[in-house]
């Protein structure tokens, strides 16, 4: 039993040392199999990392190729021309004349159209085909300018703006048939991707260089007219409001500018209305500057007579420009500058005018003999007469001389440019044109009135003399303003009547004073002692008699020689009257004042006294 069971002992002793065998083979061919499986990964690895690049760029290979095969495609498709270059050429070549303008800018625009697909497409292959379409390009642009200067041309002709002034008649214009051509180049050459902007445009410059000359030609005899009516016969003349061609001159500007404006506006875009209209009159414009100043220098030489032209040249000028500025939006500024040198002139003058008295009273070496008005209070006064003609323009500069500035000719106020400082009272916004005129009026009057008071108390030695030469001028001031109603009217306002009666109230105290020494021949002394009072005035009858008998033998021969006395002065008087120069109302309003000092004592003393000589005194 026990044999056998170590036999069996021994035996699967024997089966498991054969199964640990086994086991550890089967554990090296596992390390084994662990071993290749770790090399496979690694070269599974390598595999991967070297196929994974080239499938990647195998896929951008293809991606590129067809990129390349779509390039190629749109290559083929871009190199198939847009445009029949030499069926094109064959038209620009011809001229829009044969060919027809609807037709000529039609190929203009196909070649237009293509070379602006090859400049966006920017291909090496195609620069020279873009060079030639320039070309093209620019040789149909030179031939649309030169049919837009011929279409101009055939409608030039001058005119003459007095014929279509005179008639009032509009100016012509371009015919309808032209402005529509010209439109249509002009819309093609100043196109918005073209070559010239709107202000730039060759169009514009040619459109001025036709019709500028004819602006100024046909306001050429107008510029000369200006001239020719603007010289006077007389030296010391005053200028008479109208007598000038500047009106009609300015009149012909505005008018045959605005048909002007109307074709441009017809013709060219609304961005290049206001530099083609500015260009095309620049030349006329230039031509009437010129005009302006030639006349300034007129005025300048006879300023004291002329100065009344520039007041007129401001008025008419400025609201010419007002005019075209409200309907054209231009020109404002041009016209400023060329009334400038007439605005500064017609400033100057103001105080020149009141200069001028004083100077023609320092060389003044006489005065009349009889007392009469001399010439020169009437020009004077005619010199006011005509301002009143001109308030606006007289309303601006007195406004900016400032009130009371023309008295004195000092740097601030008396030729001064207008780019010298203003003086306060110009900023006086609020200032009255009408009173501001009649200040200087008055100023200049009371300067005249002065000036012949003074120069009458120099030469004239007699002061009733003096009192008729005084009330002889100021007679004709008084006049002047009462039969000017402009005058009368600006005058009203600040006391000028009050003024002169002052002055005839000098003249006529100093003419009466020579009546005084046969006033006083008509004074006698009475004696109330002796007797009843004497009756007076109206209220009870003298007895003239009864007065005589009560007079002592030497009263009686002083009476005599009263009446005697006063007789001889009132006839010496009465003839020196007479012998003087006098105005109308002078005369008449003297003989008042010495009728209303004289008859109530010649009367009173005649009553008393005239018994004296049985009536024969």
């Amino acid at each position: 039993m026990i044999k056998s069971r170590d036999a069996a002992f021994a035996e699967e002793s024997a089966e498991v040392e054969v199964l640990f065998a086994e086991a550890a083979k089967f554990d090296n061919i596992s390390k084994k199999i662990k071993a290749s499986l770790a090399r496979l990964e690694g070269g599974a690895k390598v595999v991967k990392d070297s196929i994974g690049p080239v499938y990647s760029n195998t896929q951008s290979l293809q991606t590129m190729n067809e990129n390349i095969d779509g390039i190629l495609a749109a290559i083929d498709k871009m190199l198939v021309p847009s445009v029949d270059q030499d069926h094109e050429k064959k038209i620009v070549r011809a001229g829009p004349g044969k060919v027809g303008l609807p037709e000529y800018l039609a190929s203009l625009k196909r070649i237009d159209r293509a070379l602006s697909q090859m400049l966006e497409r920017n291909l090496r292959v195609n620069q020279q085909a873009i060079g030639d379409c320039n070309e093209l390009m620019s040789e149909g642009s030179t031939q649309l300018q030169k049919l837009f200067r011929f279409d101009l041309a055939s409608s030039f002709q001058l005119v003459e703006p007095l014929h279509y002034i005179t008639k009032q008649l509009p100016f012509p214009t371009i015919a309808e048939h032209f402005v529509s051509e010209l439109s249509v180049i002009d819309k093609f050459i100043s196109r918005k991707d073209g070559p010239y902007n709107q202000r730039d445009s060759p169009s514009v410059r040619i459109y001025a260089e036709i019709r500028g000359p004819y602006l100024s030609g046909s306001l050429q005899n107008l510029s000369t007219a200006s001239m020719t009516t603007s010289k006077k016969k007389a030296a010391d003349e005053i200028y008479r409001q109208g007598t000038s061609g500047i009106g009609t001159y300015a009149n012909g500007i505005e008018e045959i500018f605005l048909a002007e404006y109307q074709t441009i506006s017809a013709i060219f875009s609304r961005d290049a209305w206001g530099p083609a209209f500015e260009l095309t009159c620049q030349k006329a414009m230039a031509d009437f500057t010129k005009t302006i100043r030639e006349l300034n220098n007129h005025i300048k030489s006879n300023l004291t007579t002329d100065c009344f032209l520039a007041y007129e040249m401001i008025e008419i000028i400025s609201q010419v420009s007002f005019r075209l500025d409200s309907k054209t939006g231009e020109l404002k500024n041009t016209f400023a500058d060329a009334l400038k040198p007439i605005r500064e002139t017609a400033k100057s003058s103001i105080p020149e005018l009141i200069e001028d008295i004083r100077r023609r009273f320092q060389s003044m070496t006489a005065l009349p003999l009889d007392g009469s008005s001399i010439p020169y209070t009437t020009e004077v006064m005619n010199r006011l007469q005509t301002m009143t003609l001109y308030p606006k323009s007289l309303a601006s500069i007195l406004t900016s001389l400032g009130d009371g500035n023309w008295t004195s000719k000092s740097p601030n106020n008396f030729g001064a440019s207008s780019t010298s400082l203003p003086s306060l009272k110009s900023f006086d916004v609020g200032a009255d044109g009408n009173q501001l005129l009649s200040h200087y009026i008055i100023d200049t009057m009371e300067t005249l009135l002065t000036s012949l008071d003074a120069k009458a108390r120099t030469y004239i030695k007699t002061k009733a003399l003096h009192g008729v030469f005084m009330a002889n001028n100021v007679a004709v001031i008084d006049r002047t303003i009462r039969t000017s109603s402009d005058l009368s009217s600006i005058l009203s306002s600040v006391g000028a009547p009050a003024k002169i009666d002052s002055w005839r109230k000098k003249g006529t105290s100093s003419y009466l004073d020579s009546w005084r020494e046969p006033c006083s021949a008509l004074l006698d002394v009475q004696y109330t002692n002796r007797g009843g009072r004497p009756p007076s005035g109206s209220h009870g009858v003298i007895d003239s008699a009864a007065v005589i008998k009560g007079l002592g033998s030497k009263d009686k021969d002083a009476i005599k020689e009263k009446f005697k006395t006063f007789n001889t002065s009132f006839d010496e008087l009465c003839s020196r009257h007479k012998s003087m120069g006098m105005e109308r109302e002078v005369r008449i309003q003297l003989a008042r004042e010495v009728q209303a000092m004289i008859e109530p004592l010649y009367t009173r003393f005649w009553d008393r006294y005239h018994e004296i000589d049985k009536g024969k005194g």
